[in-house]
């Protein structure tokens, strides 16, 4: 068996829409000055629609990746969704990369969510064959491109990358298939990093694509502050609101009911204090990326060393989000090998698997 190949994994920062015009571009020019390579928004239920922080971003950066993750094809077209990254591969000359997920919590506003796999699957292809000018039509179970329907603006790009959040194994095996790049949000865990590989590279064999070619991010709250225990406070209160979500998709980590349990009653009583205090040490480390500089970037070599490609600090990124910044670019970055030691080699997957 050959050494893995060396490769540089990225480094980004994962962005919530909560924030005035303005401050998307302070934050977006701090990241590329200190050397980030990538800035994500969020598309979470009720904050602002990504595009907007995106397209300010674009603006004052000439070398970080942009994009969505993720956009959502129950709650969009994916007509509009190609708009859009289409419309942010303009403002930023090509660099942007077009994020999907089937995403959670939109029962609350009436949306529906049956078939996620097809409904993903129809969204990339039409998304793909707008950006690509691809006027042969489409007749799907979820979506419809008559013949000759094609965008009536000028395109930076026939191609734009695509990534996928998801989880589960049907859904990383699509990622395996048709993606470039997938992402497991909510997590910091280096040991989950085998098991999306495992079942990325089915989907990779029955595509006849090479085990290990879809790029693989994991991103996750992050605070990070001189002083490490405040900071770790605020993440785990950070991480009870999702850990029942991310938790149930994550099959290295056992929650015990009990703990759950804990932790809805007290969010249900809106004390999220109370529920991060239940968080323990060493789960609140598979979850988030807390602490000092110096912990925050043991955190992250871990999943480097893993075989991770991007990792991705998410928002608060610190007790408030332009100190986060700095000191992950001025403190954390310059600490981490992003060669990393090189994930192994993948075992082959039969196709029929």
């Amino acid at each position: 068996m050959s050494a893995p190949a060396a490769r540089r994994v990225e480094i980004g920062l994962g962005l919530q829409s909560d924030k005035r015009a303005g401050e998307y571009a302070d934050l977006a020019r701090a990241a590329e000055r200190h050397g980030l390579d990538v800035l994500t928004v969020f598309s979470d239920l009720m904050f602002q629609p990504p595009v907007f922080p995106l397209l300010e971003m674009a603006g004052v950066t000439e070398r970080v990746r942009l994009g969505a993750a993720c956009w959502n094809p129950y709650s969009m077209h994916p007509y509009e969704i190609a708009g859009q990254v289409a419309a942010l591969d303009l403002a930023s000359h090509g660099r942007a990369y077009c994020g999907l997920a089937r995403g959670t919590w939109l029962g609350d506003v009436g949306v529906d969510q049956p078939r996620p796999l097809t409904r993903l699957r129809e969204a990339a292809h039409c998304v793909r064959a707008l950006i690509a000018q691809d006027t042969a039509g489409f007749e799907g179970r979820e979506f419809r491109l008559a013949p000759g329907t094609a965008f009536r603006f000028p395109l930076q790009r026939p191609r734009v990358p695509l990534l996928l959040g998801t989880w589960g194994p049907k859904g990383l095996a699509l990622a395996g298939e048709i993606a470039d790049e997938v992402k497991l949000g909510g997590s910091a865990n280096p040991d989950v990093v085998a098991v999306a590989r495992e079942r990325l590279a089915v989907g990779e064999v029955a595509a006849g694509r090479a085990p290990g070619s879809t790029r693989l991010c994991l991103g996750a709250v992050t605070v990070v502050a001189e002083d490490g225990d405040a900071a770790r406070d605020r993440a785990r209160a950070e991480v009870a609101m999702y850990l029942a979500v991310v938790g149930g998709l994550d099959p290295t980590v056992h929650l015990p009911q009990d703990l759950l349990t804990g932790v809805g009653r007290h969010l249900a009583d809106g004390d999220h204090a109370g529920a991060g205090r239940l968080v323990f040490d060493d789960l609140l480390d598979r979850f988030a990326f807390s602490g000092t500089p110096e912990q925050v970037a043991a955190q992250a070599q871990r999943l480097i060393d893993a075989g991770v490609d991007r990792v991705e600090f998410g928002t608060p990124q610190g007790l408030d989000t332009a100190e986060g910044v700095e000191l992950l670019g001025t403190r954390v970055l310059p600490l981490l090998d992003r060669a990393g030691r090189g994930a192994p080699e993948p075992t082959p997957v039969p196709a029929g698997r």
